[in-house]
């Protein structure tokens, strides 16, 4: 039933396996083609309606017939008289009089007082009226449910799908706008007031933590929103000024994020162009600007400039009057009008436009833009030729754009863009539709369609056309590299984004002239360009542009590719001596301070994409000895990381290597000069892969040729450490695979062997400790050489070399045969080695007892030099112990013989050299006693007791040991008498 503006039903859903059928009571008010408010019994919260209120609206659309319609029910009841009055109050009371019986008697008794305010107003509300025609009227937004659901999604910190949630929210006001209903206003303002409520932003200002990017990014998008809002060109100056309240309440609260993520920065107010009014003014005390500065700004902003009228609102797109003679002319030369206002403040214009449902006004004024920024690009190119010899001669640049378009916060490029691709693409529909196929979008069909009427291009030029050349032109300005993470994140992100845009556009010949039209002005452009010949030291780096311009031109103009690709290489603010910027410039340029060192958050982010420019030349230059020439030369000149360098190494040698051709040579050279250049740079420096590195040279000098490994090996010193090049380099060198691999004839192997040697022989004198053993082993099949090894070792043994190495050599040394010279070095071993009694596990533990086992063998002389040396140095009871008990045996020397009967006597414990071993033994236990008394705890006594008896053994191998044992046990107990338990025991057990 509809009551006038009032319409009510019942909804049933049917059951279903699981669930009842449901019957739902239904109730809408509408007003002007606008539903402004629901109910219903379902009680499903939504922002806007539910399945049964649209079910209902349907149907009314659907089927009018079957909806009754009557007169708003203050006109039914006019028609009462007083008794049909009566009765229809006392039937309503009594069909519902559980719900409405206390508010009918409370209505009845204001209405029987005289002075109630119910009797002050003539006449009584009728819902089913509709509003006064100068009411408000909006679409029923459930205010509460929307901040409920901002509240949740925020309150999920950007997990389980709340970020894109909230996105869709964002995307629910734009297509609100474009609808242009007033609701796209308030949800926003609900939306913003939940944003700014939300309690991490206090926790992080607290902390000093910043939030996270997807976060920092749903800021960006509302402080869009708000400046697509205040632009509005149909606003009505009172709404303007109520948002302008609501926005610089917002801008006054401390934990108002900050527009570049960081701690603000002092631009000056660049957003407020044209001189309309002073709201925009920020409080001295709060320089710092937030996400709704540029909103609060925009207010300042009015669409009654007569030309913006004339640009955004004639259909006729040319004007015959024009002075293309000053910068601020209205029109060009062929007048086309044009728009000079600051270009991120266009922009918005733009964006608003389109967002308002205005998209031929957004196209026409995007048009414009564009013909002002091609005719500044024109007229900047011509001013630097006529200074440039001046400029260039004082090597001095600066930048002209503090504020980049790409990555700026309005994202001007982006918007230009995304309005000139849209109305391509429609017309291309167009285009189709009328023939019956895509024609190319630069045809004359073009201009016939429903939007691109005469006059409103020039002819050949298409929309997709002017959308690639301002990316171009965009992403090619010379910019400063903006301060703090978030914002040079975005710059990159940012530049990103356009560039996968342009890729899905197929480049014709059309697109192509483009693309070389902008390749030379950005070449040519100087201090405006990007890629200029010469740049401000922290201008944004080219590398990600200059890879698609490459890869882009490449098939088109190879000279002109290469051109861009390696003028975009170099990267100043990593070079020691970089120009600074230059304030002599003319007036109309913003200079930035000099030498200012930046701290370049994405720093490793710019460098792996400078690396990955440098990469594709090297792999599109493949065959072209000259190209490659240049580009390694390019690649010396501007990396500065050594990883990025190693990267590139390899990258040359995977692509020169590649299975189904034979090897590209240059290109090989071009991998192993990077590799060398590599080695050169990590030598002094600490680099975890540096190993790796090295492994990996000796591959790519082997694949290069026989010469490449000796020119390496010649020049060692200028490359590798002298372990490197004695365990990797000389080792990989001398090893089968690569005599196999390089079919080598014996006069080549003996000559790169010649080489190996003199470079361990080199080594080995450098660094003694860590080399020595390996020139042994690689001198081994030459005679000379291995006694020059031996003798470097003997040399260093006294003064550089330690214990550890030099046993390990002696080893060796046995190993191969030469059993007096592994004595020798075990012997100069030994006078580095000192051994406490309380060592007993110790590492040496085994050298020391080769060595005596090694002396023991050779004879009766070699045990007798050896021992004093062992005495000295050995000061470990049970190691002492040890060597004696081995000493007695056997015959010294009776390893070495293998007859019988010129076998030897065993020797004497009361000589030389066995008695000094055995004394020092007898001592060594004493000492040790002594010692391991002094901190005994109870828990360790029996274990006290095994080593006395274990002396005791020791003791008893002298003639007078038993006396001397027993003597020192009764000193024990008259020196230890107060251990009173463990006196007991050694009692029970030594008497």
């Amino acid at each position: 039933m509809q009551l006038c503006f009032h319409l009510s039903g019942t909804v049933t859903e049917p059951a279903t396996a699981s669930e009842p059928e449901v019957v739902c009571s239904v109730a809408i008010s509408f007003d002007r083609c606008k539903i402004t408010s629901v109910t219903c019994g379902c009680g499903n919260k939504d922002i806007f309606y539910c399945a049964h209120v649209v079910a209902l609206s349907l149907y009314r659309v659907r089927r009018p017939e079957q909806v009754k319609l009557h007169l708003p029910i203050s006109e039914t009841l006019f028609q009462m008289n007083r008794d049909q009055l009566q009765k229809f109050v006392q039937y309503l009371i009594t069909v519902h009089h559980t719900e409405v019986l206390p508010t009918a008697q409370k209505l009845a008794d204001e209405i029987l007082s005289h002075n109630s305010e119910i009797n002050q107003v003539h006449g009584a509300p009728d819902p089913t009226a509709g509003a006064s025609v100068d009411d408000e009227n909006c679409w029923h937004l459930d205010e509460e449910q929307v901040q409920e659901q901002v509240k949740l999604f925020l309150s999920q910190g950007g997990y389980h799908g709340s970020g894109k949630q909230l996105n869709l929210l964002f995307s629910k006001v734009r297509e609100m706008l474009k609808m242009r209903d007033s609701n796209g206003a308030r949800m926003l303002t609900l939306i913003t007031e939940q944003f700014m409520a939300d309690p991490r932003l206090a926790l992080w200002r607290q902390q000093g933590t910043s939030m996270t990017d997807k976060y920092r990014q749903l800021w960006d998008e509302l402080g869009a929103l708000w400046m697509c809002i205040v632009l509005n060109p149909h606003c009505k100056s009172e709404q303007k000024a109520g948002w302008l309240r609501q926005l610089k309440k917002w801008n006054s609260v401390d934990v108002c994020p900050w527009e570049d993520g960081n701690h603000g920065n002092d631009l000056p107010n660049l957003t407020n162009a044209l001189p309309q009014g002073a709201h925009g003014n920020q409080d001295p005390g709060r320089p710092h600007r937030t996400v709704f500065t540029r909103a609060i700004e925009a207010c300042d902003l009015h669409w009654q400039d007569s030309h913006l009228q004339h640009i955004i609102s004639e259909d006729l797109y040319t004007n015959y009057c024009y002075h293309d003679n000053t910068d601020s002319s209205l029109f060009d030369s062929r007048g086309w009008p044009l728009w000079h206002e600051h270009v991120p403040t266009a922009c918005a214009r733009v964006d608003a436009l389109r967002s308002h449902g205005y998209p031929r006004e957004a196209l026409r004024l995007a048009i414009a833009i564009v013909n002002t920024l091609r005719r500044q690009q024109q007229k900047q190119l011509e001013l630097f030729r006529s200074h440039k010899k001046d400029l260039l001669c004082k090597g001095i640049t600066s930048i002209t754009n503090p504020e980049g378009w790409v990555g700026h916060p309005l994202d001007p490029i982006g918007t230009l863009f995304s309005t000139l691709m849209e109305t391509g693409r429609e017309d291309e529909g167009d285009v189709s539709g009328s023939t019956g196929s895509s024609k190319s979008l630069d045809t004359p069909h073009l201009l016939l369609s429903s939007w691109a009427w005469p006059r409103f291009l020039e002819e050949g030029e298409s929309f997709v056309g002017l959308a690639v050349e301002v990316a171009l032109m965009g992403l090619g300005q010379q910019r400063s590299m903006p301060d703090g993470l978030y914002a040079q994140e975005k710059v990159c992100r940012n530049e990103e984004h356009l560039i996968a845009k342009l890729q899905e556009v197929d480049l014709d010949d059309a697109l192509v002239k483009i693309f070389r039209k902008q390749a030379v002005f950005l070449l040519e452009g100087g201090p405006y360009s990007g890629l200029g010949e010469l740049v401000y030291r922290e201008s944004v780096p080219m590398h990600t542009f200059a890879k698609y311009l490459f890869t882009s031109l490449l098939p088109h103009d190879a000279e002109l590719a290469y051109k861009i690709a390696l003028r975009a290489m170099r990267l100043p603010v990593l070079e020691s001596t970089a120009p600074s910027g230059d304030l002599s410039r003319p007036h109309h340029m913003v200079s930035v301070v000099p030498n200012r060192y930046p701290r370049w958050f994405t720093l490793s982010h710019i460098e792996s994409q400078q690396c990955e420019l440098a990469s594709t030349m090297l792999t599109a230059a493949k065959g072209d000895g000259r190209r490659l020439e240049t580009v390694l030369e390019s690649i010396q000149k501007n990396i500065h990381t050594s990883s990025h360098i190693f990267k590139l190494a390899q990258d040359a040698f995977k692509i020169a290597t590649l299975m189904d051709s034979l090897p590209d040579i240059t290109l090989l050279k071009v991998s192993l000069e990077l590799g060398l250049q590599v080695m050169r740079m990590t030598l002094s420096t600490l680099n975890w892969r540096r190993r790796e590195m090295v492994r990996w040279l000796v591959t790519c000098a082997t694949e290069v040729g026989v010469y490449a490994l000796d020119s390496i090996m010649q020049s060692w010193f200028t490359l590798f450490t002298p372990t490197e090049a004695t365990s990797i380099v000389a080792t990989s060198v001398m090893s089968n695979s690569t005599i196999v691999r390089l079919h080598l004839d014996c006069h080549q192997q003996e000559k790169l062997a010649g080489s190996a040697r003199t470079l361990a022989l080199q080594c080995a004198m450098k660094d003694p400790q860590n080399c020595a053993l390996s020139a042994l082993t690689l001198c081994e099949k030459d005679h000379i050489a291995f006694e020059t090894a031996y003798q470097i070792v003997l040399d260093a043994a006294t003064t550089g070399m330690s214990y550890t190495q030099l046993f390990t050599i002696a080893r060796y040394m046995e190993h191969r045969g030469y059993p007096m010279r592994a004595y020798k070095l075990a012997t100069l071993a030994m006078a580095h080695l000192n051994l406490s009694y309380n060592q007993d596990t110790h590492p040496a533990i085994n050298d020391v007892l080769w060595a005596c086992a090694l002396s023991h063998s050779l004879g009766k002389n070699e045990l007798a030099a050896i021992i004093p040396l062992v005495v000295k140095s050995v000061k470990c009871a049970t190691v002492l112990s040890d060597i004696l008990r081995r000493c007695t045996l056997s015959t010294p020397g009776l390893v070495a013989l293998h007859s019988r009967r010129n076998a030897g006597k065993l020797m004497s414990l009361d000589k030389a050299p066995l008695r000094q071993l055995l004394d020092a033994t007898i001592g060594a236990y004493i000492n040790t006693t002594h010692s391991r008394l002094t901190h005994i705890s109870p828990r360790h006594y029996s274990e006290f007791i095994e080593f006395l008896s274990k002396a005791r053994e020791t003791f008893l191998m002298a003639h007078d040991g038993h006396i001397q044992f027993t003597q020192f046990i009764d000193n024990l107990k008259q020196i230890y008498k107060g251990k009173k338990k463990l006196m007991m025991l050694v009692r029970e057990r030594f008497g």
